[in-house]
């Protein structure tokens, strides 16, 4: 039975996807942002076990040479996350699909499908096909958000079963965005134009980066001209709650401007974005 590890689980969510959703959140990614507001979800743990001595609850011990996690036990204070030099955590649940699919049943009636996140959900192609093949028999909708690091070409059968994607790009010129999340964006921008091709895209998300108008406005009129409005593009400020320090210290700490914010919307609608909105 394929199991994939699961870091949080948020029962109701509507930024999600459309609709009132449920959102699985899958550990690891390979990129590592620099403004990633949930670092803690690039890594697998490697159990050094530093964060172990610094459970105030004792809900995490070291077991044959593996963290483990007693969930009665945490109160949730984050304190393994903050320590944790790995960008990882160790509150992670290795779950089936029929763990998933007992979450969704408790609510069914309360949502109207399912998306998956990360970290990196592509990490884990095999327990999505599994995962969304089973939640579509419940008469749900099954929806992934991904960064398209990996060529989504190669996966057929789970976009046979999957409703629609949410793409976040980061940035259109390659050098920034190496810059931004040590990846180059290749096979995302050639995911940005499949998607669209097949009808498979729900969303294009870009975050807009402080004392960076020029890239900025090269990354939104670049996307926007490929879009059109063939789907929606949202543009969102650059936020430093959750950023790790190597980001802060990159990036500031101040919240993106109005002003940038409503200067790039416009640049997106005159090239043919009509449906941009911003957050």
């Amino acid at each position: 039975m394929i199991k994939a590890p699961v870091n949080r689980i948020i029962p109701f969510s509507n930024v999600d996807g459309p609709g009132n959703r449920m959102a699985l959140f899958m550990q690891k990614c390979p990129l590592k942002c620099l403004y990633c507001h949930n670092p803690e979800t690039i890594n697998e743990c490697i159990n050094c076990g530093i964060c172990v001595e610094k459970c105030p609850t004792e809900a995490l011990a070291m077991v044959n040479d593996k963290v483990t996690w007693d969930k009665e036990k945490c109160v949730d204070c984050d304190s393994c996350i903050k320590v944790c030099p790995h960008l990882s955590s160790p509150k992670i649940t290795w779950m089936s699909v029929n763990d998933v699919l007992d979450e969704i049943k408790g609510i069914k009636p309360l949502i109207r499908g399912i998306t998956v996140s990360g970290g990196e959900c592509m990490e884990h192609p095999e327990f999505l096909t599994e995962l969304f093949t089973e939640v579509k028999k419940l008469g749900l909708t099954c929806f992934i958000d991904s960064s398209g690091f990996y060529d989504f070409k190669k996966y057929q059968e789970l976009l046979s079963q999957c409703d629609g994607v949410m793409l976040d790009i980061k940035a259109y010129d390659n050098a920034f965005h190496q810059y931004l999340t040590s990846q180059n964006n290749e096979t995302i921008l050639e995911n940005l134009n499949y998607l669209l091709g097949i009808n498979k895209l729900y969303e294009v998300r870009t975050v807009l980066m402080n004392n960076r108008s020029e890239e900025n406005e090269k990354t939104v009129n670049e996307i926007a001209k490929i879009i059109k409005d063939k789907c929606r593009y949202k543009l969102i400020k650059y936020r430093p709650f959750g950023v790790r320090t190597e980001g802060l210290n990159e990036l500031g700490n101040a919240i993106l401007s109005d002003e940038e914010l409503y200067r790039c919307e416009k640049i997106a609608q005159q090239v043919g974005a009509t449906n941009t909105i911003i957050v």
